[in-house]
């Protein structure tokens, strides 16, 4: 059974995190899924993580293509198929516990700046908590990740 991160971001926009957390989990050696809920959005950050960070590439693409089930990083507003390692959702994207508990990890990222945001994850936190996932609760602080809560899995 999976964990969840939640990740609350205060200080860098999602367009600066989430290339640090493809990185991590890349290094991990897993394929991850990262959906949204706005197919503009989602173009935006193609176009972004093309320009990767200064010292790598992020190879990924976006769902649709002909290859995307050999995609380390895809990009999509849907539940992909075959399922991947981990699951990072933005913008509120649904999360079903199912897919929670069948990732290595899933990461819900929010700007904490949004209070439908802060709302949704909010729900999703005691949805995925009381389905009996671990969960861990993370705030920028200090230009760093400081853990705040946690929940242990059943």
């Amino acid at each position: 059974m999976g964990e969840v991160y939640f990740y609350h971001l205060t200080d860098t926009p999602l367009e600066r995190t989430l290339p640090q957390l493809l990185v991590r989990a890349l290094a991990q050696g897993w394929q991850v899924e990262v959906r949204g809920a706005d197919a503009a959005r989602m173009d935006r950050l193609d176009q972004a993580l093309w320009l990767g960070p200064a010292d790598g590439f992020l190879p990924h693409g976006l769902a649709g293509g002909p290859h995307d089930a050999a995609q380390p990083v895809l990009l999509t507003l849907q539940p992909a198929d075959p399922a991947r390692d981990c699951l990072m959702a933005l913008d509120s994207a649904p999360v079903a516990v199912a897919e929670a508990q069948r990732a290595v990890r899933t990461c819900i990222l929010f700007d904490g700046n949004d209070e439908p945001a802060r709302a949704a994850a909010r729900a999703q936190w005691r949805a995925l908590t009381e389905a009996g996932l671990g969960a861990k609760y993370w705030a920028q602080e200090g230009g760093g990740w400081v853990m705040k809560q946690e929940r242990k899995g059943a």
